[in-house]
């Protein structure tokens, strides 16, 4: 089976390629391959979308690429490949975007994107460090984690969820905030897996491992 690490310059894949081919290895679920080709995403068996930046810049970046977000979605709709979206990839899966912009996402988790706004005005915006999950809903791709874990987060815009059964775990904020989301074959975090150490790798193992 070959993942596809989706390649659309928004952001440094170097560490998200690392733990994956880090746990592919561990798991035997074949090659990690860093792409832009639509043919190759096409052909996948999973796919893993990241973000770093705006939700506007991201979705621009993707879409510009000829051929690049069908590949994405026709894998997704039409073939129920599993999905993993990271940080502003997973902010993608919302409805709609309010980030500087009303922006359409893919549509896949009914939700918006908004900006963080905790109920302590002397915590700083971007959220960025270390907070402990709390989990909501069981899952495979949560297996073997628990309420208390700890991720890596760094941004200023979160998932409002329109369904609760779609919201799987989530941080305290000073207000809550969305971690992780999913559907079907889709999920997504808000965190980076790939930076939030045994949890984040445990989650990644999972995902190649996922048979929805």
């Amino acid at each position: 089976m070959t993942t596809a690490l989706v390649d659309y310059d928004s952001g440094n894949l170097h560490s998200a390629q690392k733990a994956f081919e880090l746990m592919a290895a561990e798991v035997g679920s074949g090659p990690v391959v860093v792409t832009s080709d639509p043919d190759v995403v096409a052909k996948a068996d999973r796919i893993v979308l990241p973000g770093d930046g705006s939700f506007p810049h991201c979705r621009s970046e993707l879409f510009s690429r000829s051929g690049l977000a069908e590949a994405i979605i026709d894998s997704v709709e039409r073939r129920a490949v599993p999905f993993f979206g990271i940080c502003v990839g997973m902010q993608m899966l919302a409805t709609t975007g309010f980030e500087y912009e009303e922006t359409p996402g893919f549509g896949w988790i009914n939700g918006t994107i908004n900006k963080i706004t905790p109920a302590d005005p002397a915590l700083k915006i971007p959220h960025m460090g270390w907070n402990d999950l709390i989990v909501n809903i069981p899952h495979p791709v949560l297996a073997g984690i628990e309420t208390g874990e700890h991720a890596y987060f760094v941004h200023s815009y979160a998932m409002t969820v329109a369904y609760p059964v779609q919201r799987l775990a989530h941080v305290d904020y000073a207000g809550d905030v969305t971690a992780i989301v999913g559907r079907d074959t889709i999920i997504g975090t808000q965190f980076h897996p790939e930076k939030s150490q045994s949890a984040g790798l445990r989650m990644i193992a999972n995902f190649l491992t996922w048979a929805p």
